[in-house]
C-alpha cells in the first residue's frame, strides 16, 4: 500500500504529464490547423503560420523539455525521491 507521500508524488507527476501532453497537442496539431489564418500575421517578413511550422513549434518543444525537466526535478525533491547529483 502506498503512503501519502508516494500518492501525492504520483498525482503531481501525472498532472505535469497531462499539462505537457496538452501543450504538445497544441503545438503539434492545433496551431497547424489554423495555418492559413495565422499566415495573415507577418513577423520579420515571414507569415506566422510558416514560422510556427518551420521554427516556432520546434522552439516550443525544446523549451517544454527544459521546463518539464526542471518541474519534475522540483516535484521529486519536494517528495524526497530526487536523484542526487
Amino acid at each position: 500500500m502506498q503512503n501519502e507521500n508516494e500518492t501525492a508524488h504520483w498525482v503531481r507527476t501525472r498532472n505535469l504529464m497531462f499539462v505537457m501532453l496538452g501543450m504538445w497537442i497544441f503545438f503539434s496539431f492545433i496551431i497547424h490547423m489554423f495555418v492559413h489564418t495565422l499566415n495573415k500575421i507577418v513577423i520579420l517578413g515571414f507569415p506566422l503560420g510558416f514560422y510556427m511550422a518551420a521554427q516556432g513549434s520546434l522552439i516550443a518543444f525544446v523549451a517544454m523539455l527544459f521546463w518539464f525537466a526542471k518541474a519534475q526535478d522540483k516535484i521529486d525533491r519536494e517528495h524526497g525521491v530526487a536523484e542526487e547529483d
